[in-house]
């Protein structure tokens, strides 16, 4: 039974990995087509920032939104819940080099819906001076074309006008230990893997929240604010409903870093497990088989129950593929996102990555409470959030 639970897996993750590469190079000879077309669509736009506190590498996140190549008028508003908040002083400090650019600075109190990411971007949204939004993360950071590439999909001259963009992202790690930068290189392979097939085999009908562009009209049409400010994966939810609703959505070919924090291994594996969470309550088949698409548990247990039985070769065999499996798909998922720095070092540590993908996989089923700025929640089957403190 072993020895065939791992072939089956062996099998099926070698599928899933044929698949993440031949994504991977459909995405890559995407970018390099629409990066060769001059962008012509640059309406003036807002940038959406919500913060919460700060960290080490906040100030060079930030300033990357004031280092754009960006012909048309766009300002940059920041929103925490007070004046006073670490973050928000961190924005005043980098805007002070940049006294040219619009930018305003918002206090929002504390937050009316349980998602308080939401709530924030509300608030913003509704003081935006500009139609077209660009909601994103304060961890994320990203090139001088960003704000080109992002609204690019919008432009209303094509047939293909998309009502969402999204951008991919690949994990990055200023400073941390091991812990981190297996973080980073699952948040750049694993779900970067997943987005990419996702993409190629059924179209997209979600988003991913790290950066988005859209017209303020789009939130309304998924929901509003508050609606959405119900569920902790409120990217998923509104991608999904305005795909269900006929309209586009489309991942962009810019590529922007998710920069991590070290905050030591229990934390990081914290962070993971509420990820896995919650993609299990808003994919659930898909994140079932998910189970199916790591290589090097079914690779060890094949190794094993082939040298229980001395069959040396075959145990091998079992080992070394599944580690040549991930190696592939590691290296060719980080050449298509354009990692160039970690790229050798992610690739070789991308089978122990996979390994502890595989245990938060297995421990985002088991019933367990989460914690977001300072609130305890719980997850919901159905995706909303309730304050932990409220279910019995």
């Amino acid at each position: 039974m072993l020895f065939w639970t791992a072939a089956t897996g062996t099998v099926t993750s070698a599928i899933f990995c044929g698949l993440a590469v031949t994504a991977a190079l459909r995405f890559h000879r995407r970018r390099r087509k629409e990066g060769a077309i001059p962008a012509r669509f640059t309406p003036p736009l807002s940038v959406l920032k919500p913060l919460h506190g700060s960290d080490p590498e906040l100030a060079a996140n930030l300033e990357s939104y004031f280092q754009q190549s960006y012909p048309a008028p766009y300002e940059v508003l920041f929103c925490a819940r007070q004046q006073d908040d670490a973050g928000l002083q961190v924005a005043r400090a980098v805007a002070a080099r940049y006294p040219s650019r619009p930018v305003r600075f918002l206090a929002c109190g504390e937050p009316q819906y349980p998602n308080p990411k939401m709530y924030s971007l509300g608030v913003m949204g509704d003081a935006a001076a500009y139609d077209v939004v660009l909601p994103s993360d304060a961890d994320c950071r990203v090139g001088r074309d960003y704000l080109l590439q992002s609204v690019h999909p919008l432009s209303q001259d094509g047939p293909e006008t998309a009502a969402l963009s999204f951008a991919v992202y690949r994990g990055a790690v200023d400073r941390g230990g091991l812990f981190t930068h297996l973080d980073a290189a699952g948040k750049s392979v694993e779900m970067a893997s997943g987005v990419l097939v996702a993409d190629m085999l059924s179209g997209t009908d979600f988003a991913l929240g790290v950066s988005m562009a859209l017209r303020r009209g789009s939130f309304g049409r998924a929901g509003g604010f508050d609606d959405l400010g119900g569920y902790w994966a409120e990217d998923y939810v509104l991608g999904n409903r305005l795909a269900a609703a006929g309209e586009r959505v489309e991942i962009g070919t810019e590529v922007v870093e998710m920069v991590l924090t070290d905050r030591g291994a229990l934390r990081s594996l914290q962070d993971q497990l509420r990820w896995m969470q919650s993609t299990r309550r808003s994919r659930p088949w898909g994140h079932l088989g998910t189970g199916l698409t790591f290589a090097m548990p079914f690779g060890l247990l094949g190794c094993m129950a082939a040298g229980w039985r001395r069959r040396w070769a075959l145990s091998a065999a079992f080992l070394g593929l599944a580690l040549l499996n991930r190696w592939v798909q590691a290296y060719l998922l980080l050449r298509a996102l354009g990692e160039e720095r970690k790229l050798v070092q992610y690739t070789l540590l991308y089978p122990l990555r996979d390994l502890l993908g595989f245990g938060v996989w297995l421990c985002s089923y088991l019933p367990a409470d989460t914690r977001y700025h300072g609130t305890r929640f719980r997850i919901m089957p159905d995706g909303r959030l309730l304050d932990a403190s409220r279910v019995g």
